[in-house]
C-alpha cells in the first residue's frame, strides 16, 4: 500500500458520463508497441452506449473505473457497489485499521486462529506464490516492513540511522513464509508469536479482481477497473474496441510506448518509484527482500506483469523485482510469465521482455 495511512473508506467522486464511447483512451498508433492477448471467444455486446467515469480514494491511493452504462442512474449504482466492496476489503487486509482481520492476527498471542473465508483464500494463495518463487514474494514480512518505515508505525525519520544488523536479524527471526503454519481442516493460521502478516504485495490486486468479478456478475460486463495503477479490463467499449492501457515507462528509458489490450486481462507494476526513502544519498525501495531482510538494491527499476488475475500479476511483479535482473527474467521464462522488466546499468536503463510478453507483441504486429 503506497501511503503510510489507509483511509477507513474510499472518498467518492461524482459519476461522469462520457458520451465519446472511449475516444480519450490510448490507441495503438504506428509508433507504439502493441500487446494483444489471446482471444478465447468473441466479446459480448456492451450493455450500453455510454461510459461512466467513477473514482475515489482507498488503500492510500486512488481507484478509478470506466464502466459501460445505459444511463447516469446506473453509474450511481456501480459507484455504491465499488465503495461497499472496498470497505469490506479494508476491513480484512488493512494493517492500518486496528480492528481489521489482519491487525487482529498480527496482534494475537501464540495460538491457532480461525480465519474468514476471504482471508483464508488470499493468504493461502499468497503462500502458494511464495512457494512458487522460493520466497521472493512473502506475506509474512510485516515486522521488516515496519522496521524499514513502510508500515503502520510510520515512516522512518531521515534523522535516524538505518536499521542495524541486529535489528534486521531480530525482525527476520519473526518473519518467513515457511514459519507460518496452517490448520487446513479448521481454516486457521497458527500465530507462533510476533509474526506479522503484510499482504500489501497482493491485496490491491485481490481487490481489483474481487470488484471486477462482482461488477461483471451484476451486469457491468464491460469495464476497466484500477486501484493505484493495477488494472483489469473486461469486455469491450461501445465502439467494439478493447480497453487500451499504457504500461508504465520509467523516466530515462529510451523505448517506445507499450499499449496493451486488456480484454479479460490484468496488469500490475512494481517499481522503486512507487514508495521509497533516501538516506545518506542512497535510495531505499519499499520492496523488501525477505531473504536478506532489506530493501532490494539489485537495480530493478520497474516490472510490469500481465495475467488473467490482478492478484497474481501483483504478486509476480513483486517477485520479479526481488529476483532481480538475472534471476527475474529466467524465472519469467520458465514460468511463462508475461513481463516487461527494466533495470539500471552503468550505461543507463535496460529493458528485458519475457518470451510470453514477446508473443503478445508479435500478435500486435500482425
Amino acid at each position: 500500500m503506497s501511503e503510510p495511512r489507509v483511509p477507513a473508506s474510499s472518498r467518492s467522486a461524482p459519476p461522469v458520463i462520457d458520451l465519446s464511447g472511449g475516444a480519450n483512451e490510448p490507441r495503438p498508433e504506428t509508433d507504439n508497441r502493441v500487446l494483444i492477448p489471446p482471444f478465447r471467444s468473441a466479446p459480448e455486446k456492451p450493455p450500453g452506449a455510454q461510459i461512466a467515469q467513477l473514482g475515489g480514494e482507498t488503500m492510500g491511493t486512488v481507484w478509478t473505473a470506466r464502466i459501460v452504462v445505459r444511463d447516469e442512474a446506473e453509474a450511481g449504482r456501480w459507484q455504491a457497489l465499488i465503495e461497499e466492496e472496498l470497505g469490506r476489503i479494508i476491513a480484512l487486509f488493512s494493517p492500518w485499521e486496528r480492528n481489521s482481520e489482519i491487525s487482529r492476527f498480527n496482534g494475537a498471542p501464540e495460538g491457532t486462529w480461525a480465519l474468514s473465508d476471504a482471508f483464508w483464500t488470499v493468504l493461502t494463495r499468497a503462500l502458494e506464490l511464495a512457494d512458487d518463487t522460493n520466497g521472493a514474494v512473502d506475506p509474512t514480512l510485516g515486522a521488516l516492513v515496519d522496521l524499514w518505515g513502510f508500515g503502520p508505525p510510520g515512516r522512518r525519520s531521515p534523522l535516524l540511522p538505518l536499521p542495524t544488523d541486529d535489528e534486521v536479524e531480530a525482525a527476520r527471526a519473526l518473519s518467513g513464509w515457511m514459519r507460518l503454519r496452517l490448520n487446513v481442516d479448521a481454516r486457521a493460521a497458527v500465530q507462533p508469536g510476533g509474526l506479522k502478516l503484510d499482504l500489501s504485495g497482493i491485496a490491491k490486486g485481490h481487490a481489483v479482481d474481487r470488484i471486477s468479478l462482482r461488477l461483471a456478475r451484476e451486469g457491468a460486463t464491460s469495464h476497466l477497473f484500477e486501484i493505484g495503477g493495477e488494472l483489469k479490463g473486461v469486455g469491450v467499449k461501445p465502439d467494439g474496441r478493447p480497453w487500451w492501457v499504457e504500461l508504465e515507462k520509467p523516466e530515462g528509458l529510451e523505448a517506445p510506448r507499450t499499449i496493451a489490450a486488456l480484454y479479460g486481462l490484468a496488469v500490475a507494476t512494481s517499481g522503486e518509484a512507487r514508495r521509497q526513502f533516501v538516506h545518506g544519498g542512497q535510495t531505499y525501495s519499499h520492496t523488501i527482500d525477505g531473504r536478506i531482510g532489506r530493501p532490494v538494491t539489485n537495480g530493478m527499476v520497474s516490472v510490469s506483469v500481465l495475467h488473467d488475475s490482478a492478484m497474481v500479476a501483483d504478486a509476480l511483479a513483486t517477485a520479479l523485482t526481488v529476483l532481480g535482473p538475472d534471476e527475474g527474467p529466467a524465472h519469467a521464462e520458465a514460468a511463462s510469465i508475461a513481463a516487461l522488466m527494466v533495470h539500471r546499468t552503468e550505461d543507463g536503463l535496460v529493458e528485458q521482455v519475457s518470451p510470453a510478453l514477446q508473443a503478445m507483441l508479435d500478435v500486435g504486429r500482425e
